[in-house]
């Protein structure tokens, strides 16, 4: 079976590292995604344990695309019962990714794509296409350099849409980045984390979820992924996989997670996000100004999300850089630091030595990540 992950192509190699440890040794790195192969035991529990992904498909079919003839050639070879279900809504979505493709007409594609699933030979009514309605089932056309990669989404919701997340802060961080960034700072959870100026309390649980061993997506609902409605889908066997993940999680954290806000209704926030993602009782929250904190233990490592203009309308930028980099020095010399800042920040205010500086985004903004190694 050939499956595709999608995440920031930033963070490629860092979901490329998640699969291997799932035993995915065939891998095939793209812009943005990997494809890669693997049996349908190994594929669930790719969709309840990846941190980093943004999305999961399911590749139908591979061929060379010129125009719609071939197009419809190709689809004929698809038997689309063996993938969709009667009278389930689906839509349809082609990517155009190059000048070449962009040349075919897209709604011709998709539709193309529509007639052929409902000229199939369905038992009952075939599915409908709704783009509108409820979490449809999504086709996915990726065509670039004369070929179609055409696959299933499977993972409905983003799989950064864990399930717990609560509103009230203005500036949230995605749990795939937050992982993102934990991986690339080297954190397994045997060290202490410290996230300052936590907000939301993203990286600090996103932390737990990675310290216990707990699969991120594990608290989503029941039918709440796209691969639950679509044929073949193997209940018994996503339950077992399910219930061996629910058993391989850590009943206490090696070392401890702290996380801090100067404004106590974000520490709420924040509770009350760990409260749902049921991992309140790993975490230390406390209502505590970055210039007050003090590391709770010789070293282990420090990860901070540090606010900015646009994120917040703050006018004290340069204030906060300089007494961030003053306490880190002080303070945190003997501890590992990874700090998030947009790529034009005013790092050099920091005064840290950089010993490695990642690209990222946040969203549409193009971050960095600055490690600090002791």
């Amino acid at each position: 079976m050939q499956w595709i992950a999608t995440c920031p192509h930033e963070t490629v190699d860092v979901l490329a590292s998640e699969l291997h440890a799932l035993g995915v040794q065939e891998q095939n790195k793209f812009y943005r995604g990997i494809m890669f192969d693997c049996d349908l035991e190994t594929a669930y529990r790719a969709h309840l344990l990846l941190r980093t992904a943004s999305r999961i498909q399911r590749v139908v079919a591979k061929f060379e695309l010129s125009d719609l003839a071939t197009l419809q050639t190709a689809l004929k070879k698809i038997f689309w019962p063996n993938w969709l279900r009667n009278q389930r809504a689906f839509t349809v979505t082609p990517t155009l990714a190059d000048l070449s493709a962009q040349k075919l007409d897209e709604a011709a594609i998709v539709t193309a794509v529509v007639q052929s699933v409902q000229k199939s030979a369905f038992e009952k009514a075939p599915p409908k296409f709704n783009p509108e309605a409820d979490n449809p089932i999504t086709i996915v056309l990726f065509i670039r350099d004369g070929s179609c990669v055409l696959g299933i989404d499977t993972a409905g919701r983003a799989l950064h849409k864990r399930g717990w997340r609560t509103q009230g802060h203005p500036a949230v961080l995605k749990e795939t980045l937050a992982a993102s960034i934990l991986m690339l700072a080297g954190y397994t959870g045997d060290e202490p984390l410290v996230e300052p100026m936590c907000g939301s309390g993203t990286i600090a649980i996103e932390a737990a979820y990675l310290a216990l061993n707990k699969a991120p997506l594990i608290h989503r609902g029941k039918d709440d992924f796209s691969l639950e409605h679509l044929a073949g889908f193997d209940r018994p066997l996503w339950r077992r996989v399910g219930d061996q993940l629910r058993a391989q999680k850590k009943s206490a954290l090696a070392a401890p997670i702290y996380a801090s806000d100067i404004k106590s209704e974000f520490i709420e926030v924040a509770r009350a996000s760990a409260l749902r993602a049921r991992v309140e009782k790993y975490i230390n929250f406390s209502v505590t100004p970055f210039q007050d904190l003090v590391p709770p233990a010789p070293r282990g490592v420090l990860v901070a999300n540090l606010p900015y203009g646009e994120r917040i309308g703050g006018g004290t930028i340069d204030q906060l850089y300089r007494e961030v980099g003053g306490v880190i020095k002080q303070r945190f010399s003997a501890w590992r630091v990874a700090l998030l800042v947009p790529s034009e920040a005013p790092i050099h205010l920091l005064a840290l030595k950089a010993t490695k500086e990642i690209s990222l985004r946040n969203g549409a903004l193009p971050v960095k990540l600055l490690m600090v190694e002791r």
